[in-house]
């Protein structure tokens, strides 16, 4: 396949808005190949480097699997080529995790299941599952080491910096992790999730199911085969009626439009087949109900 090449879309004055890796809305040369849209993809944050001037550049930050836009997982070899990318330019690579660790991808750290090593993690809510507010940033022994003589720091300080109530909930969540042998059980049915979730695809409303682990969306469109989407008005009417809809049905999920319409799924960790079948159960009838009303 020849290399394939789009202009920019310019997001500031200074600056170049880099392509997320989303293969369903992908250019057509590279939709059938995973890969190939990766290094692609990749490759676009080396150009935007160099655009910005490699010495005013301090960091790449990438979540795992994309939240915003809808639950958007990386190609296969886009972070290794991100890797080599930063390594080039003497850059950081930051894994945005507040939203994929703690297992909600498989792992502790959802790097571990992409196969890549940041320079910084960045991580928050789900060390306490969400029963008592905290954030971490954990660093490379590299970006350590000015810290080891206990006497260096950062002088900050905020208000409830190393809380402890926060720090003995994070403690006492993680050893239940271990304990429940959480993270094993999210990776041995997260297949069976992928797969109950794609029944889904017999309804013409719906375009494309996504993600990894225990988190995906379901993008919604106009039309299957020319995956149309809705348009910023229609998105307005239809993403809240579905979303009370499926909260009325007993599911508590998200409808969101940032990037095309989607309903995004992050279910509990305990979460097996009956809740995955609970879960296809309501969304069938509520978006069969709203395919009937608009298509």
């Amino acid at each position: 396949m020849p290399a394939y090449k789009a202009p920019f879309e310019p997001l500031t004055p200074g600056g170049l808005k880099v392509p997320n890796t989303d293969i369903y809305r992908a250019p057509e040369p590279l939709r059938t190949d995973a890969k190939a849209f990766g290094a692609w993809a990749a490759d676009r944050i080396a150009e935007a480097i160099e655009f910005e001037g490699p010495d005013t550049v301090a960091a790449v930050f990438l979540e795992p699997v994309q939240n915003a836009g809808g639950c958007i997982p990386p190609p296969p070899g886009y972070f290794d080529r991100v890797r080599e990318i930063c390594d080039a330019y003497d850059v950081l690579l930051v894994s945005d995790e507040v939203i994929c660790a703690f297992g909600r991808i498989g792992s502790m750290f959802a790097c571990r299941d992409f196969g890549y090593v940041p320079d910084i993690i960045t991580c928050a809510k789900g060390m306490t599952s969400g029963y008592s507010p905290i954030g971490a940033m954990i660093a490379s022994d590299r970006l350590f080491e000015p810290f080891r003589d206990g006497t260096t720091m950062f002088p900050h300080g905020y208000t409830f910096g190393g809380h402890p109530v926060s720090a003995a909930v994070a403690l006492a969540n993680l050893d239940l992790f271990e304990r429940e042998g959480l993270n094993d059980r999210v990776k041995g049915y997260a297949a069976t999730f992928r797969s109950t979730l794609e029944r889904l695809y017999d309804l013409p409303i719906v375009g494309d199911i996504r993600g990894e682990g225990y988190f995906y969306a379901v993008e919604l469109v106009k039309d299957q085969a020319t995956r149309e989407t809705f348009d910023a008005a229609e998105c307005a009417r239809l993403l809240p009626a579905i979303s009370a809809a499926l909260y009325e049905a007993g599911l508590y999920c998200r409808a969101d439009d940032r990037g095309d319409p989607v309903i995004v799924l992050a279910p509990p960790l305990i979460s097996g087949p009956a809740e995955f079948d609970a879960i296809e159960t309501i969304l069938r009838g509520v978006l069969a109900e709203a395919s009937a009303r608009l298509l």
